[in-house]
This record gives structure tokens, C-alpha cells and sequence, in this order.
């Protein structure tokens, strides 16, 4: 489903060149429920962005369902990232001018489904996220734990293949973590989305069918062993 190989990111820094990525490869099938960890600065975040076609490598190419993304145009791989991925982010990233609806239907809204088909949805995703009389709240209103359950509905309502997700547990406590992980790990399976998860937390990445693990840049394992 997901195919990065040999990837190479760098960027300017004083006046030198400083390596992010080098030489990574990894491949993730329809389904797989994959944890990447790794140290603060082994640039787990950058290799998302990578995969999410938000940034461009240096070098190597990046395919999702067939494509590969160094060859789209600019606004074809806008559409692109907006039909097939989802993600969600350790802060949240609510619009906090729109209600929970709004926020949740905003893919939706941006890939020009009709009214109908978004009211239907909506329903739904509210009703699987438990948070069917929130609908009318702003993100202000709303506990941690609602604001990330807010964002994943928003993230999987319009049924990406791949999802991307980076510490989606971060800021919040251990208990309610919990409850939003096991949601997220729960929908993908049952949807058969593949689901990328950055974490620092061992729990997390327990939970996942594979364990990538960056340390310096490298993808040093791909075992399921954790070594970080």
C-alpha cells in the first residue's frame, strides 16, 4: 500500500548541510497497524510529513496505492493527500472558529461531497466516536480526550487508505490516552486502513502488528524489536 525507498532528507543549517533521513526504506502492506519510534530528534516527525507528501525528499521516491508522489503536480497531490490520508496530530489541530460538525466534516466539505452524504456520515462518526450531543460545541468546550476523539473522526470520515498519525497520545493522561488509542487501533482494523503511528511510548507501539525504529536518522530495525 506504502512503498519509501531509500529515502534522504536534509536541510541548511549555519551553513552546512544537516542530515535528517538517510537511506530509509520500509514497505506497509493494506491493513498493517505499524509503530515508528524513536528518540526526541531521530526524525520520526520529518519521515511522516515525508510519507504524507507534505514535505519532499532529497532524494528517493515514496508510492501510496500505486502512486508515486514526486510525480504529481502540486495541486494533484492537494487531492491526492486529501482522498487518501488521513491524519492526526499530538495537538489536536481543531479549528477552534467551527463546532465539532464543522471540524469533523471538513474533509468532506473540501472534497465537495453532497449535504446528504455529509449529514449521513456525520451521524455516523459521531455515534462511533461517542460524541453524538457534541455536535453544536466548539473545541474550547471540550475535554482533551473529546478534542483527539474530534479529530479522529475528522481524519477517517472520508475513508483515507492510509492514516497518519503522530503521538496522538501526547497530551493526554494515561486513562484517557488509553481509551483514545485502543479507539483509533479499533477503527483501523475494522476499516482495514493501514495506520502509521509516531510515539515515544512503549504501550503504544505494543499495541501495533509491527515496530519500525529510527535512531539517527536510520531505520535500524523493522523486527518489532524495540531498541531506542
Amino acid at each position: 500500500m506504502l512503498t519509501a525507498h531509500n529515502i534522504h532528507y536534509l536541510y541548511p543549517e549555519a551553513g552546512r548541510e544537516h542530515t535528517v533521513l538517510r537511506n530509509v526504506s520500509l514497505q506497509l502492506q493494506a491493513g498493517e497497524r505499524v509503530a515508528l519510534v524513536g528518540s526526541s530528534g531521530s526524525g520520526k516527525s520529518t519521515l511522516l510529513n515525508l510519507l504524507g507528501g507534505i514535505d519532499t525528499p532529497k532524494q528517493g521516491n515514496i508510492s501510496i496505492a500505486g502512486r508515486e508522489l514526486s510525480k504529481l503536480r502540486e495541486p494533484d497531490l492537494t487531492l491526492f493527500r486529501r482522498e487518501h490520508i488521513g491524519f492526526i496530530y499530538q495537538q489536536f489541530n481543531l479549528i477552534p472558529t467551527l463546532t465539532v460538525a464543522e471540524n469533523i466534516l471538513l474533509p468532506l466539505e473540501l472534497l465537495g461531497v453532497s449535504q446528504a452524504e455529509q449529514r449521513e456520515r456525520l451521524k455516523h462518526w459521531l455515534a462511533v466516536v461517542k460524541l453524538p450531543a457534541r455536535a453544536d460545541a466548539f473545541p474550547d468546550q471540550l475535554s482533551g480526550g473529546e478534542q483527539q476523539r474530534v479529530a479522529i473522526a475528522r481524519a477517517l470520515i472520508h475513508e483515507p487508505a492510509l492514516v497518519l498519525a503522530d503521538e496522538p497520545t501526547g497530551n493526554l493522561d494515561a486513562t484517557t490516552g488509553a481509551v483514545v488509542l485502543d479507539l483509533l487501533f479499533e477503527l483501523a482494523q475494522q476499516t482495514n486502513q493501514t495506520l502509521l503511528i509516531v510515539t515515544h511510548s512503549q504501550v503504544v507501539a505494543e499495541k501495533a502488528d509491527r515496530v519500525l525504529v529510527l535512531r539517527d536518522g536510520e531505520l535500524v530495525t523493522g523486527d518489532g524489536a524495540i531498541a531506542w
